[in-house]
């Protein structure tokens, strides 16, 4: 009696220095089921290994404006030219010599004059534009010139506004201010789960606004030149807000070690 010859024979298991291994069944030529065959974890499987939490973060902020502006307008008509010229002269002088004891720099002083023949006359005029960074010194010394000169001098009401790089630091603000709070709830959710807040893998700026404070619709335009200072000041405040998508890595919890 033969014996008979056995088949060949193949390999079912192949073992790799994977870190993290998938069992999964696989099937072979044959239609044999060949169970816990150990296979490479695709891209996708090894993002999801990752254990990540997902937070987003808002913010407002508002900052009032940092400058104003003030003009005051000076003239006088004369028949003789040289009038014209002495009366606004004297009263311009008058003006500068106050700003400089007031410690306001000449940079933020601009004189202009102009002198035109009206009629018979001569007229006479000159513009002071002022402009303030601090709002207390602006109101006494506007109210000292009213006090002080007469009604051929005119004070424009202040005008509000900001400087091209305090609205790019207020944009700033709101960003960072999102960051720090979504950062403080990923951290405030791993500590309640009793897990600990790895780095951030993705930072992502969603949304932002901006508005400034302008008086309501029901408000008429024809009422601005009514409204106090304080409130020109706030309705020339301007708000910012972001909103943030974070995405931070999350760590087991850190085992404290123990000193002997």
């Amino acid at each position: 009696m033969s014996l008979q010859r056995a088949p060949p024979s193949r390999v079912f298991v192949e073992l790799v220095p994977w870190a993290d291994r998938v069992r999964e069944n696989s099937l072979v030529p044959g239609g044999e089921t060949l169970p816990d065959v150990c296979r490479p974890l695709s891209s996708a499987q090894a993002h999801a290994a990752t254990r990540e939490v997902h937070v987003s973060g808002t913010a407002e902020v508002s900052a009032g404006p940092d400058r104003a502006r003030v003009e005051v307008r000076v003239s006088s008509t004369k028949a003789a030219a040289s009038e014209a010229k002495k009366s606004v002269s004297r009263r311009l002088d008058y003006i500068t010599q106050c700003l400089q004891q007031q410690g306001l720099q000449a940079e933020n002083v601009t004189v202009t004059k102009d002198f035109r023949r009206v009629e018979n006359a001569y007229h006479m005029e000159a513009e002071v534009c002022i402009t303030f960074t601090e709002f207390g010194k602006m109101q006494n010394i506007c109210n000292f010139l009213v006090e002080k000169l007469d009604s051929s001098v005119v004070i424009s009401p202040p005008q509000f506004y900001h400087t091209p790089g305090s609205v790019e630091n207020l944009r700033r603000q709101a960003c960072l201010v999102a960051v720090e709070n979504a950062w403080r709830k990923a951290r405030e959710v791993c500590n309640l789960v009793g897990q600990t807040l790895g780095k951030p893998l993705l930072i992502k700026e969603e949304e932002t606004k901006e508005w400034d404070g302008q008086p309501d619709d029901h408000q008429s335009s024809t009422l601005s030149s009514s409204l106090t200072v304080q409130q020109k000041i706030k309705n020339s405040t301007i708000h910012a807000a972001s909103k943030v998508l974070i995405t931070f890595e999350v760590k087991g919890k850190e085992k404290k070690k123990k000193h002997l």
